[in-house]
């Protein structure tokens, strides 16, 4: 994973180049394809544009809550981390609990899943690698794969959403297909 994410981040960074080529033949110039938006200007808000962002509908969970229940939530809907929140309000984040937490904060320590609570076992607010909405997706790829985490909340005064790896290679991997596409529709003549 970690080969194809050095990959990843190294091909972000060429720009396909379009030439004008012109014809022997009849003279004639064909132009590039419209400008598209490129990696360099995808941010986290395009991601999260693709995803539910309502913190009503948000699969959570809070700091008094126990680990096994939030372990249960996961395992429920197949995620693999979940976002604490502070108790009584639905857009402060108190931290994130994710099954590397419970993995060596639980089962490698020999406690209790049902005896201790999220908050004692949670990454805390204050250690938490975020990212704003603005952020460019490449640059938030980079924090994840150098922080070797898998899950972002993204924070903007308040929490507004949460990004993974999976966002954010599907989104580089729709992007690269999108500029496939297009280069195969003006190679076809399909622009005119």
């Amino acid at each position: 994973m970690k080969a194809f994410v050095r990959g990843l981040l190294a091909r972000a960074h060429e720009v396909p180049k379009i030439q004008r080529k012109v014809s022997a033949g009849f003279g004639c110039v064909t132009s590039p394809p419209p400008p598209e938006k490129g990696l360099e200007n995808l941010t986290v808000a395009d991601v999260l544009s693709t995803k539910e962002t309502d913190v009503a509908t948000w699969i959570s969970c809070r700091t008094n809550d126990t680990v096994f229940d939030a372990v249960k939530n996961m395992a429920n809907h197949n995620i693999g981390s979940l976002v604490v929140l502070k108790p009584g309000d639905q857009h402060y984040i108190a931290g994130i609990v994710t099954e590397r937490d419970y993995m060596k904060k639980i089962i490698w320590a020999g406690r209790s899943s049902k005896l201790t609570k999220v908050g004692e076992v949670m990454t805390d607010e204050s250690k938490l690698v975020t990212v704003s909405s603005g952020t460019n997706i490449i640059k938030a790829m980079q924090l994840m794969s150098d922080h070797h985490i898998r899950h972002v909340p993204v924070i903007d005064g308040k929490i507004v959403g949460l990004i993974s790896m999976v966002d954010v290679v599907r989104a580089i991997v729709d992007h690269q297909n999108g500029e496939l596409k297009r280069l195969n529709q003006f190679i076809k003549g399909d622009y005119y």
